[in-house]
C-alpha cells in the first residue's frame, strides 16, 4: 500500500512539473512572439524618397536608369503618369494601352525591382487636360488607374472616390508620412481668362467652388493629426507659386488659404510640399503663418521638361531657385543620424546631377523651431 502511494505521489508530481515547464515554455514563446512583433512593426526608415511627375509613354525614358543609380528607398508618381486625354467611354481602352507602354519600360520595371511605388495622377492620366470634377469618366478612370498601380480588389481606395492616400513609413522618432492629394476628382471648374485661351486662368474668389472636396479636407485634416517628424504632401499642382496664370492652388484663393489654415489648425508639424504638373523645375518658399516656412519642390517631367534650350523663368515672387529645361525628377533625403536631422530638397537632371538642393534642418519646420541663419 505504501509503495502504491509513493508511486500515485511521484507521478502526480512528475505531471505538476510537466505541466509547470509546459506553462513556462509557452510563456517564453508568447514573450518572444511579442518581441519579433515589435521588431516587425519597426521598420527601416526613409532616406532617401524620389519623386516625379510627367512621363509621355511615347518618348524614351532614359531618366528611369539615373532614377535607379540614385537609390530611393520610395519613389512617389506625383501625376501625368501617363498622357492618355480620354474623353469618349469607347475610347477607355487607350488608358490600358498608355500604361501598357509604360509598363514595357525595362527602366520602370527595374526601379519596381528596387523599391516601393505610391501613385496618385494629375489630369492627363485622370482625363484630359486640365479637366476637374466635371469630368464624366472619373469613375471608369479611376479603376483602371487603381488596376495599373495594383491595388487589391478589396482595398478601401476601390470604394471611395478620388485616388487620395495615405502611408507612414518607420519608427515613431524617424517616422515620414506621404499623403498623395487628388487635386482633380472633387476640383471645381477652372476660369478662363478668356474663351481663346483656355489654358490659362483667373482666380475664382466663389465661396463654393473648391479643390478636394469636403469629404477629401476632412480625411486630409485627420491625416495632418496623425504623428510624424516628416510629412511629405504631394498635391500634384504647385501651392507656393501664385504668379503664373496656369493651374495652380491660387486659383481658388480660398482653398489655398483653407489649405494653410487646415496645416495650423492642426498644428501639423514638418510639411514640405511636392509638386509636379509645370514641366519645369523649382523649388519656392513662403510664409504661410506656421511658425515655419513652407517649401513646396516641383519636379517636371520626367520626359516633359523643356528642351529646346534656356528659356527666361516665369514670375514667382516665391521662387528660391529654378530649372528652366530639360527632363528631371526630385529626391528627399533625410539625414537621420544628425542630432537634428538634415532634410535635402533636390533636383536632379537626366544625367543625375544635382540641379537644386537646399539642406534644411528639421527643426526648422517646427513651430517655434531654430530657423535658418540663426
Amino acid at each position: 500500500m505504501a509503495a502504491c502511494r509513493r508511486a500515485a505521489w511521484f507521478t502526480e508530481n512528475i505531471m505538476v512539473r510537466y505541466w509547470w515547464l509546459l506553462i513556462c515554455l509557452m510563456v517564453s514563446l508568447a514573450g518572444l512572439a511579442v518581441v519579433q512583433a515589435a521588431e516587425a512593426q519597426t521598420p527601416t526608415p526613409l532616406k532617401r524618397i524620389g519623386f516625379g511627375s510627367c512621363v509621355n509613354q511615347d518618348k524614351p525614358q532614359p531618366i528611369w536608369e539615373t532614377i535607379v543609380a540614385a537609390r530611393p528607398d520610395l519613389f512617389l508618381m506625383c501625376g501625368d503618369n501617363v498622357y492618355a486625354n480620354v474623353t469618349k467611354k469607347a475610347d477607355l481602352g487607350k488608358f490600358k494601352q498608355c500604361y501598357d507602354k509604360l509598363a514595357a519600360q525595362p527602366g520602370y520595371q527595374k526601379l519596381l525591382k528596387t523599391c516601393p511605388l505610391m501613385a496618385v495622377w494629375d489630369d492627363h492620366d485622370y482625363g484630359y487636360n486640365d479637366a476637374g470634377g466635371d469630368y464624366v469618366l472619373k469613375k471608369e478612370s479611376q479603376q483602371i488607374f487603381l488596376d495599373f498601380f495594383g491595388v487589391p480588389k478589396d482595398s478601401p481606395r476601390r470604394r471611395q472616390e478620388g485616388v487620395y492616400y495615405a502611408q507612414t513609413f518607420g519608427p515613431a522618432d524617424k517616422s515620414v508620412q506621404v499623403i498623395m492629394l487628388d487635386t482633380r476628382y472633387f476640383r471645381s471648374k477652372l476660369k478662363p481668362i478668356d474663351a481663346m485661351t483656355s489654358s490659362k486662368y483667373l482666380p475664382d474668389n466663389d465661396p463654393k467652388a473648391t479643390f478636394l472636396g469636403e469629404v477629401q479636407w476632412k480625411w486630409f485634416e485627420e491625416q495632418l493629426r496623425q504623428p510624424a517628424r516628416l510629412r511629405l504632401v504631394v498635391s500634384t499642382i504647385q501651392l507656393v507659386a501664385e504668379d503664373h496664370p496656369y493651374e495652380k492652388w491660387m486659383n481658388f484663393p480660398a482653398e489655398r488659404a483653407r489649405f494653410f489654415k487646415v496645416l495650423k489648425d492642426t498644428k501639423a508639424q514638418g510639411v514640405v510640399v511636392l509638386s509636379g504638373d509645370r514641366h519645369l523645375a523649382e523649388l519656392s518658399s513662403m510664409d504661410a503663418g506656421l511658425g515655419y516656412p513652407l517649401f513646396d519642390l516641383t519636379s517636371s517631367g520626367l520626359t516633359e521638361g523643356y528642351t529646346k534650350g534656356w528659356r527666361k523663368p516665369e514670375v514667382n515672387k516665391n521662387r528660391v531657385a529654378t530649372m528652366t529645361h530639360g527632363n528631371n525628377f526630385g529626391m528627399v533625403l533625410v539625414d537621420w543620424e544628425r542630432k537634428d536631422p538634415q532634410v535635402s530638397l533636390q533636383i536632379r537632371d537626366e544625367a543625375g546631377d544635382i540641379a537644386i538642393q537646399e539642406k534644411i534642418s528639421l527643426s526648422w519646420l517646427q513651430a517655434g523651431g531654430k530657423k535658418k541663419g540663426m
